[in-house]
């Protein structure tokens, strides 16, 4: 047996196992870095989040990503090099976390990377017959494995598409896994770049289970203060947005995407709702005028109308459910405040209710994922008929 194959039994053969979880998203603002302790598997699962921090991309790592960022026409050198980069990036900033933390690479098990996205491209967007359901995220396994001394699980998403997934929402394993509950009906919102969610029944039932991309949580928001207040990443504590008011003839050409009326489960990115597609909306509806202000408050009631109607789809039936959200979004106060509002008898909680984080939900969601991939299985959770394959996820790369 070789010595890699070796260490990963006696690591799956531990108690519990200590594990990094990393998550960047496609708001780019920072690398969200979760120190997990977790034991069992399956939904015997048990997590305790013993540090986390987000560490802020500089302008310079912004850039670069950006550059290829959601882009369908790029510098091919430009992607061949930023793949290792990326890695090599995100193990400086665990190293960093590791010195904050007074810890040694040797008492880290494994670390769980998402990688950073760059381009999500599900058969009914591209639309081309040859090829089916693809996505790319950067970020090299064998050189974060090698820029931080520990065995290294990434890339979960390309074995989701193999098995007959879009490759997203992932957030499902591991919503079903840590917080399905006897007691309630539960809907785990994420509001990233992307808003999804999961929804899951106190029946714990399989079959009923399910997680959904919404449309625009963030994306076109912050794209929009980024482009038009520089230095500004996103529209703090909503300040903009109060300050305008909805237009809703603008409001009504944003909803008019093909995307939102496929049923669910469905998945998309900022490949479709950008920039572009805000300019595309204000030539149709005759608001080219409309002031920086106005724009933000009808993007921001824009992301939290396919949020409502979303939530309302799925609950159409159901009149007992809360919901835990999470996300960048969840500090928009203006955002939250229209989605309370037009569900007045629901209970809106965030993730820290549920002992977790809501920032940090994301990151220990992959470490749970690696921790599947080490010693699950023996409860193999799927459902075939809502897009969520019985499938083991990630690569794992060895620091040697």
């Amino acid at each position: 047996m070789h010595t890699h194959i070796a260490h990963l039994y006696q690591i799956s053969a531990k108690p519990s196992r200590t594990v990094i979880g990393l998550m960047s998203g496609t708001s780019l603002d920072g690398l969200d870095v979760a120190l997990c302790r977790i034991s069992g598997a399956g939904l015997d699962t048990k997590v305790e989040l013993l540090a986390f921090t987000t560490v802020d991309y500089d302008s310079n790592y912004k850039q670069r990503v950006k550059a290829v960022f959601a882009k369908r026409d790029v510098d091919l050198q430009a992607i061949t090099l930023l793949n290792p980069w990326i890695a090599q990036e995100h193990g400086r900033m665990i190293n960093q976390c590791l010195a904050s933390w007074q810890l040694s690479a040797n008492t880290i098990d494994i670390i769980a990377s998402h990688g950073q996205t760059v381009y999500h491209c599900p058969k009914r967007q591209h639309r081309l017959a040859d090829y089916g359901n693809a996505t790319l995220q950067l970020g090299d396994g064998d050189h974060l494995a090698v820029a931080t001394g520990i065995t290294t699980i990434s890339d979960f998403r390309q074995k989701h598409i193999a098995a007959g997934g879009e490759g997203a929402p992932l957030a499902v394993y591991g919503d079903y896994l840590l917080f399905s509950s006897k007691d309630e009906n539960r809907i785990m919102l994420n509001i990233g770049g992307i808003a999804n969610f999961t929804w899951l029944p106190q029946t714990l039932d399989a079959e009923a289970v399910f997680s959904t991309d919404i449309g625009p949580g963030n994306t076109m928001m912050d794209a929009y203060i980024q482009k038009y207040y520089p230095g500004q990443y996103f529209d703090k504590d909503s300040a903009l947005a109060k300050a305008g008011s909805v237009s809703e003839a603008l409001l009504q050409a944003l909803k008019q995407d093909s995307f939102f009326a496929l049923d669910f489960p469905k998945t998309t990115g900022p490949e479709v709702f950008n920039l572009s597609y805000l300019a595309k909306a204000q030539q149709q509806s005759g608001t080219e005028t409309l002031s920086h202000a106005d724009i933000m408050a009808t993007l921001n009631r824009f992301s939290a109308d396919m949020i409502i109607a979303a939530i309302k789809h799925t609950t159409a039936q159901r009149d007992n459910f809360v919901i835990y959200a999470s996300g960048g979004g969840i500090h928009n106060p203006l955002l939250l405040s229209h989605i309370q509002q037009a569900l007045p008898q629901v209970s809106i909680k965030t993730t820290a209710e549920l002992a977790i984080n809501p920032d940090a939900k994301e990151a220990v969601l992959f470490a749970v994922l690696a921790n599947e991939c080490l010693v699950g299985g023996k409860q193999q959770f799927s459902n075939t008929r809502e897009g969520i394959p019985g499938v083991t996820m990630g690569k794992i790369s060895f620091a040697d």
